[in-house]
């Protein structure tokens, strides 16, 4: 493992297995991690909201000793007076023993890292990555598939502007996945470079693309929900015509697997009714829940505390 994590491809596939057993140990004993990283500060630094992410990442240090600065709005940063991002950076190195980065712009955690003598952790950048959300639909693979090779996943939704499936799709081609079904409107297809990517890199991976999910979902072993961002749109008359495009019900889950689980990064809109959320193959709240020992698994390693010091 490198000092930093800015995209997936940062981790070998037998570093994040590592991570995952980790994660698992942490999960069984959590009293165990305590104190490990006691009078360790972790810097939190924000500059696009978030829930899930930071609170799992401020929660994951707090349960393993350790203590939280930072900001949750760039607004409150000297960012606001016109800082740069190096300046920033450089400051933090001096308060803090690890950085964990969120950031509107593509590449914007890659040049921090840039100026940093303490680890940064990419917590998303734009639409590009997100690492360590790759890493906790990973883990969630893990526990309830017991392998992560030899799936057919289904991506659906917003798979243009989804930072999330750029990361999970590519991780998961290192894992020998058996097949990817992209299931997006026109508008929000999987950008064609990464389906080239694919092509080049795992030409034994198929392919399908779809436009409604009812005629593939029963296919798959792995739903992978995303929503529409609004966020990601130059106009809100663009947003409007495509928010409504999916909608996993209970008539859709009729046809899927009866193994098959159903994932989402979260937040959701209007992608997932909440009538499916007692159904057993529904995990997504468990998903945000494994985020946390995920994390804890991260954050030991990448400070070299407890019995998991990088080699």
């Amino acid at each position: 493992m490198g000092k930093h994590l800015i995209e997936p491809k940062d981790l070998s596939n037998d570093e994040v297995i590592e991570l995952i057993n980790i994660g698992n140990s942490i999960y069984a004993n959590p009293a165990d991690y305590s104190h490990v990283c006691n009078g360790k500060i972790l810097a939190s630094l924000f500059f696009e909201p978030s829930t899930r992410t930071k609170f799992s990442f401020d929660t994951a240090m707090i349960r393993l000793g350790g203590h939280i600065i930072g900001f949750a709005d760039a607004d409150t940063s000297s960012a606001k007076k016109g800082e740069s991002l190096a300046d920033t950076i450089r400051v933090m190195n001096f308060y803090s023993d690890i950085i964990v980065m969120r950031h509107p712009k593509e590449g914007a955690p890659k040049l921090a890292s840039e100026y940093s003598d303490i680890p940064i952790i990419n917590a998303g950048d734009g639409g590009h990555n997100h690492p360590t959300q790759t890493l906790t639909d990973l883990f969630t693979i893990s526990r309830y598939k017991k392998t992560l090779n030899n799936h057919t996943i289904a991506f659906v939704g917003d798979l243009k502007y989804g930072r999330t499936v750029h990361s999970l799709i590519k991780t998961l081609a290192g894992f020998n996945s058996k097949k990817f079904i992209l299931v997006s409107p026109l508008e929000l297809s999987l950008p064609q470079f990464l389906i080239d990517y694919l092509k080049l890199n795992y030409p034994h991976i198929e392919i399908q693309i779809a436009r409604y999910l009812e005629d593939v979902i029963h296919e798959a072993d792995i739903i992978y929900m995303t929503r529409i961002q609004k966020e990601r749109f130059f106009n809100e008359e663009d947003y409007l015509k495509l928010k409504n495009s999916f909608l996993l019900d209970k008539e859709k889950m009729k046809k899927a697997k009866n193994d098959a689980i159903v994932m989402h990064p979260l937040p959701r809109v209007n992608e997932i009714s909440y009538e499916i959320d007692d159904d057993p193959r529904s995990v997504y709240f468990e998903q945000s829940k494994l985020g946390v020992y995920i994390r804890m698994a991260l954050i030991t390693k990448m400070l070299e505390v407890g019995d998991y010091a990088i080699s």
